[in-house]
């Protein structure tokens, strides 16, 4: 064994536009954030900040070095814990106007810890964000 992976600290998604895609997480309560590469302080880098982890954007065709061998907008699948209940969160997105997938309803899955109960939307590029908790309670 190389070592032993604790948590996640943080993903990056490719996305068409920078601002569409912070106005969209700050929907879901995540808070947007600037900072710039120790070694680059000259350049701006946006992220998303929510709990003990972040999203970094890169914007296609303008991304940073090291990115991943295939880059391209809408193709994350992302599943992210929240504190309400997803029914909750389910009505929350319909009164916005955020389309839910999954015939619109609450669905039950497997998350990292057992069983969890999900909604389903897309972000502005189409990645599929899954919105949930473990069943029966709000998550940690």
């Amino acid at each position: 064994m190389i070592c032993t992976v604790a948590s996640l600290d943080h993903l990056v998604l490719t996305v068409r536009s920078i601002p569409a895609t912070i106005a969209f997480y700050q929907r879901l309560g995540m808070r947007h954030e600037t900072f710039s590469p120790p070694l680059t302080p000259t350049l701006v880098r946006h992220a998303l900040l929510f709990g003990p982890s972040k999203i970094n954007l890169h914007e296609s065709g303008n991304e940073f070095e090291p990115k991943a061998a295939n880059v391209m907008p809408g193709s994350a699948d992302i599943c992210l814990l929240v504190n309400e209940d997803v029914e909750v969160v389910r009505e929350n997105l319909v009164k916005e106007g955020v389309e839910v997938l999954e015939g619109g309803g609450v669905v039950p899955r497997t998350g990292a810890r057992g069983k969890i109960r999900s909604v389903y939307v897309r972000d502005p590029d189409g990645n599929l964000v899954e919105l949930s908790n473990y069943a029966g309670q709000a998550a940690a």
